[in-house]
């Protein structure tokens, strides 16, 4: 485990975080309280108690065992402010772990697929995000990610229905997130076509998880996408990678994540190291932390337990999650200045 000094250091320092599903904060508590608000009633077999439910996301078989259980609890948010809710509840959460911007996905085909307006959604999620600003000074934005597991056309109905956010700002990016068996990148390259021609500005994709370093290849230099979630395995391949660093393609990693669902036994497995040699930028990331054990702060504990990196590595690992973010330079110049900050603060300090 870290020790005093360690944790302190890593707790102060700034942190983006650019790999979350809001709808994977809905901590058990939480589910349990709505589903009672709305006079819902859980299929026991699946949720019996919390400490049943908390045990079982400890046992997640693979990345569908755990989608079984993700997509169900989505039923208990209902209205605006279950939405408003779920996002206030995860900056309250991180404000401790230092993070100071974050860029939240969301799953509309989830919520709209059982009769939610997307309305609902958006405006329930951007009203408890501006809250979390206001009062923890978090800068946030909003991503869609559209779902692997239903069909190419699903998923581009989902992108077109998102435009007037797109215009008004609102939602800033697309991304593809679930189940990547049978799912290749290739399969939705027209998806990411028709984000294109709706004024989507930024695009990434959930790739190289489960799939091969080939479809990492796929993602950015078939289908133009320069941002990878996950992506572990493209360190799988040394050449893609150097590819991937001449590109400076952007990696969002997630370790205590490729633990749960049984991509590494152990976070010292990660390619973390062999990126850092590679030169290929990433962030940390905590993915869907009610369900995988641990929020931004824990990954940060974490690969620090398993590779030990010095001050001047994880001034780096900081520096390159400000620098892949997708907002203003003015708010990554005040972020780069805290980073400064803190490493003044800490330097002749050992960790």
């Amino acid at each position: 485990m870290c020790g005093e000094a360690a944790t302190a250091f890593l707790r102060a320092l700034p942190k983006c975080e650019h790999h979350l599903h809001i709808e994977g904060s809905l901590e058990p508590q939480m589910l349990f309280e709505l589903a009672d608000k709305h006079g819902m009633k859980l299929d026991e077999a699946m949720y019996s108690t919390i400490p049943a439910l908390e045990e079982r996301y400890r046992n997640f078989a693979n990345l569908d065992d755990f989608l079984a259980y993700f997509n169900k609890a989505m039923d208990v948010l209902i209205d605006e402010s279950d939405f408003a809710a779920l996002a206030h509840a995860y900056l309250k959460r991180v404000h401790s772990d230092g993070l100071v911007h974050a860029e939240v996905f969301f799953d509309p085909q989830a919520h709209t697929g059982r009769g939610i307006a997307l309305d609902v959604v958006v405006r329930g999620l951007k009203k408890g995000l501006a809250q979390g600003e206001e009062e923890f000074g978090i800068t946030t934005e909003l991503i869609m990610c559209f779902v692997k597991h239903l069909s190419v056309e699903s998923a581009q109905q989902a992108v077109v229905e998102m435009q007037p956010y797109v215009a008004s700002g609102d939602v800033i990016g697309l991304g593809a997130d679930s189940s990547e068996k049978d799912n290749p990148p290739s399969k939705f390259a027209s998806v990411y076509d028709t984000a294109r021609e709706v004024g989507f500005p930024r695009l990434t994709m959930h790739s190289g998880e489960e799939g091969p370093a080939s479809w990492v290849r796929q993602t950015v230099f078939d289908l133009g996408i320069n941002r990878v979630d996950h992506g572990v395995h493209a360190a799988d391949d040394d050449e893609l990678l150097d590819e991937l660093a001449a590109r400076g393609t952007f990696f969002t990693l997630c370790p205590l994540s490729n633990v749960r669902l049984r991509v590494h036994t152990s976070v010292s497995e990660s390619p973390i190291p062999k990126f850092l040699e590679k030169g290929i930028k990433f962030s940390l990331n905590s993915d869907d932390p009610a369900y995988f054990g641990g929020y931004v702060l824990d990954n940060y504990l974490a690969v620090h337990d398993a590779f030990g990196f010095d001050k001047a590595t994880w001034r780096r690992i900081a520096q390159n999650g400000i620098d892949g973010s997708w907002c203003s330079d003015e708010r990554k110049a005040a972020m780069s200045a805290r980073l400064d900050k803190v490493l003044s603060e800490w330097e002749g300090k050992e960790i």
